[in-house]
């Protein structure tokens, strides 16, 4: 969908899904929706049926065109793992990021029991080092039982997005998370998030030695408060293996096998 991205935390964003739905707190200001609505009925826009859900199979085989190593959030303007999404499109989806290996992939969902169900039914993609699998947390009572459903996923790195962030999370089980991400709600009507909160977390990353990036404090104007956090950024992140990128005529040949 996108070679370049102004997240913090990835390279690029890959959407072979468009659209979502609304499923806890953490979905209330939702930036991808406020962008995709901004076009609806704009006809050729990507957004031309605003946040509706669909699938975008023509973007499927856009990470064997990237000859250049990135990392991938996939699914930024979506969630993988919707209930409307068919499992054989997440399939054909978790293909791709295998047989492009060179890139690091980064996948975050909302949806935790289907992703682990999904992970437990495919251990193959679970185990791919260079998928990176993860889940949002936002307060106790929706974002901590992901956590529980991540942990008894087969994945080699599991990672948390705790943004936005809107309280305090108490004792974490941080138990097989390797990576945690931190940050306030930004944008028009943002929740405030206390500094207290981030830096329980920070520290219980610190106890179990769980990479913390904190991604920024957010509000309506998220440049000026920054991302800095007692005068220091964190932006520790789990290590990214280097694969050899395939030649073109090797990646040519897999996206004529993807569209077959």
């Amino acid at each position: 969908m996108s070679q370049m991205s102004t997240i913090e935390w990835t390279d690029a964003t890959w959407n072979p899904v468009r659209g979502c739905t609304k499923i806890s707190p953490g979905c209330a200001h939702c930036y991808a929706e406020t962008f995709a609505e901004r076009f609806r009925g704009v006809p050729g826009h990507a957004y031309e049926k605003g946040f509706d859900l669909r699938l975008v199979p023509e973007h499927l085989e856009d990470p064997l065109n990237w000859s250049k190593p990135k990392t991938i959030f996939v699914n930024s303007m979506s969630d993988l793992f919707h209930k409307n999404v068919p499992e054989n499109y997440i399939e054909q989806v978790c293909w791709v990021m295998q047989k492009a290996n060179w890139h690091t992939y980064q996948v975050l969902t909302k949806r935790s029991e289907r992703m682990r169900d999904f992970l437990d039914a495919h251990p193959e993609f679970g185990e791919l080092k260079n998928v990176w699998w993860g889940v949002s947390v936002e307060n106790k009572k929706h974002g901590l039982p992901r956590i529980d459903h991540l942990r008894t996923a087969p994945a080699t790195v599991r990672f948390l997005s705790v943004e936005p962030l809107l309280e305090d999370l108490g004792k974490i089980n941080l138990k097989g998370i390797h990576w945690v991400i931190a940050g306030g709600e930004s944008g028009h009507g943002a929740r405030p998030m206390e500094a207290e909160w981030v830096r329980s977390i920070r520290e219980q990353c610190a106890a179990k030695g769980v990479d913390f990036f904190f991604k920024q404090w957010g509000g309506q104007q998220k440049k000026k408060t920054g991302r800095t956090l007692d005068g220091q950024t964190y932006d520790a992140m789990p290590e990214r293996i280097s694969l050899p990128v395939l030649s073109r005529t090797e990646r040519m040949e897999l996206i004529e096998e993807l569209k077959a």
